[in-house]
């Protein structure tokens, strides 16, 4: 987590200021790192959960990876990235401070020191898309394939062609682009991309990128594989 919260220090400066150490002060004693808020208004983007909350008497806004939440619900949560004069682009808005949490729970969280052993990076789900036939570029090879032979291809540089299926724009400084081709290996059938070109759902797109493995970018962002730093092939 220490190491996301530099990340984003670095890359979002584009947005606001990033403080690390000024985030409400929880306050329970089973749990001190536990924050409990209610649930005083709710917005919903494509990717991001944003919710306006009142915590010890004090109000304020935290965002989450987008998931259902209702209004009046107390949730409770742990670790916290304040930023400042944060803007949403989607929602064409500027908050003036908010908090990106973890996840929340609608359950008290037990402490770290109980939790250590269950705690497993999640993968972001995502459906296999009907109908998508995508031959490999030139040069390059099918997700399935990508898959299948992937520690031959950790760390190199190749090309891969699919059909945009999700895409969330400026997390972390970059476009974060999944592409399917209709091939699988197993599960394996979604290729995220990172990059910092712009693309349109349902293209169908080239791009040239890094290939790395187990990626743990915290707050929900694990990936077995993924394609970084990508470029826009035309």
């Amino acid at each position: 987590m220490r190491s996301l919260f530099v990340i984003l220090a670095l890359l979002v400066g584009f947005s606001g200021c990033v403080k690390k150490n000024k985030v409400p002060t929880a306050q329970n004693l089973a749990n001190p790192a536990m924050h409990q808020v209610k649930v005083e208004e709710v917005i919903q983007t494509s990717g991001y959960t944003y919710l306006r909350v009142t915590e010890n008497g004090a109000e304020n806004w935290i965002a989450v990876n987008r998931q259902e939440a209702a209004i009046g619900e107390t949730y409770y949560y742990e670790e916290a990235l304040e930023m400042k004069n944060f803007q949403s682009k989607e929602l064409n808005r500027s908050f003036e401070t908010i908090y990106f949490v973890q996840g929340i729970s609608n359950q008290p969280i037990a402490p770290k020191a109980e939790m250590q052993q269950a705690m497993k990076p999640v993968k972001p789900a995502l459906a296999k898309k009907e109908g998508i036939s995508v031959a490999p570029a030139d040069n390059g090879l099918s997700i399935a394939k990508l898959y299948a032979d992937r520690n031959d291809f950790a760390g190199k540089t190749i090309r891969m062609k699919g059909q945009v299926v999700k895409i969330n724009d400026e997390v972390m400084g970059k476009n974060w682009i999944h592409i399917q081709d209709g091939t699988n290996d197993g599960e394996n059938f979604d290729l995220t991309i990172t990059t910092l070109d712009k693309v349109t759902m349902d293209d169908v797109v080239t791009f040239e990128g890094t290939i790395g493995l187990k990626k743990d970018f915290g707050y929900g962002y694990f990936y077995e594989l993924i394609m970084e730093d990508a470029k826009l092939v035309k």
